[in-house]
C-alpha cells in the first residue's frame, strides 16, 4: 500500500508514483487512471489533493480528461529520451539497466582500442592508451532503435572485467558490473546534452533520413574520489522527449 511521505507536497508524491508507472509502461496507453476517490482512499489524502495530482498529469499531457470519463493514459506518447542520471537510477533500483521500460540492447562492438584524445583526457590516460570501447544499439520494445550509445572504459580494467570484452548484454549495466568486480561505487554523474546533425553512420544505426536533427547526451560517472568509472556518449533521433524531475 503506497504511503505518504514528507517533505514533498501530497499531491506531488502521487503524480511522481504514477508517471513512473507510465513511463515504465506498467499503465500503458489507453488504460484507465484509478479516480480521484480511489486515490485519495489509497494514498489517504483528501480527494482534492488526489484530483491536484491527476490535473498535473493531464497538463503533462501523459493523460486525457473528460467530462463524466475515467481518465486514461494518453495514446501513442513521444518515447522518453533516457539519460545517464536514468539508466543509473534505474540500475540502484532494480538491479537491470532499462527496468520495466520494455527497452532492450544489442551489443555490436565490445573491444580494446586506441583511446581518442578527448576520450583519453576524460578517462585520465594518456592519448592512444588502451581503452575499452562497447557500442550498443537500444530498441523500444516494438524492436525500434532509439539510441546508439558508446562507453568508455579505462583499458587497464580488461584483465578485472573481462565481460566488459564481450560482445553480450550486461543486465546490471558495466558500471553495475565494475562496481562488482572492482569494489568503486559510483556516487557522482554528469550529463551534458547537445543537439546536431545526424551523422551517416547515426543514420545508418537509427534508421534516419538525411538531413536529421539528433540528440547527443554524453555522461561520466564518477566515485567520491572523482575516479570516472564510465564515459558514455549516447545519440538519439527526432522525437523522443527529455523529462527531468528535480526538487528545489
Amino acid at each position: 500500500m503506497p504511503e505518504i511521505e514528507r517533505p514533498a507536497p501530497a499531491y506531488q508524491q502521487v503524480v511522481t508514483h504514477l508517471r513512473e508507472q507510465i513511463d515504465s509502461g506498467a499503465l500503458a496507453p489507453g488504460d484507465p487512471l484509478p479516480s480521484a476517490t480511489e486515490l485519495a482512499r489509497d494514498w489517504g489524502v483528501s480527494r482534492p489533493t488526489a484530483q491536484r495530482a491527476i490535473n498535473t498529469l493531464a497538463a503533462e499531457k501523459l493523460i486525457e480528461t473528460r467530462p463524466g470519463q475515467v481518465a486514461r493514459v494518453k495514446g501513442s506518447p513521444k518515447p522518453l529520451h533516457r539519460s545517464g542520471m536514468d539508466r543509473a537510477v534505474a540500475t540502484r533500483k532494480t538491479g537491470k539497466i532499462y527496468g520495466d521500460t520494455g527497452e532492450y540492447a544489442r551489443i555490436v562492438a565490445a573491444e580494446l582500442t586506441e583511446a581518442p584524445a578527448d576520450v583519453a583526457e576524460v578517462l585520465g590516460i594518456e592519448p592512444g592508451a588502451q581503452a575499452i570501447r562497447r557500442l550498443r544499439i537500444t530498441f523500444s520494445r516494438d524492436d525500434k532503435p532509439l539510441s546508439a550509445s558508446t562507453s568508455w572504459y579505462d583499458g587497464a580494467l580488461a584483465e578485472r572485467a573481462p565481460l566488459l570484452l564481450v560482445p553480450e548484454r550486461i543486465v546490471k549495466g558495466s558500471w553495475g558490473y565494475l562496481e562488482e568486480v572492482t569494489g568503486q561505487r559510483a556516487v557522482v554523474g554528469r550529463d551534458a546534452i547537445d543537439v546536431r546533425l545526424a551523422t551517416e553512420a547515426d543514420a545508418l544505426a537509427l534508421g534516419l533520413t538525411l538531413p536529421a536533427a539528433v540528440k547527443e547526451a554524453s555522461t561520466i560517472l564518477r566515485t567520491g574520489d572523482q575516479v570516472v568509472i564510465e564515459y558514455g556518449v549516447s545519440v538519439s533521433g527526432p522525437g523522443r522527449v527529455s523529462v527531468y524531475d528535480y526538487e528545489l
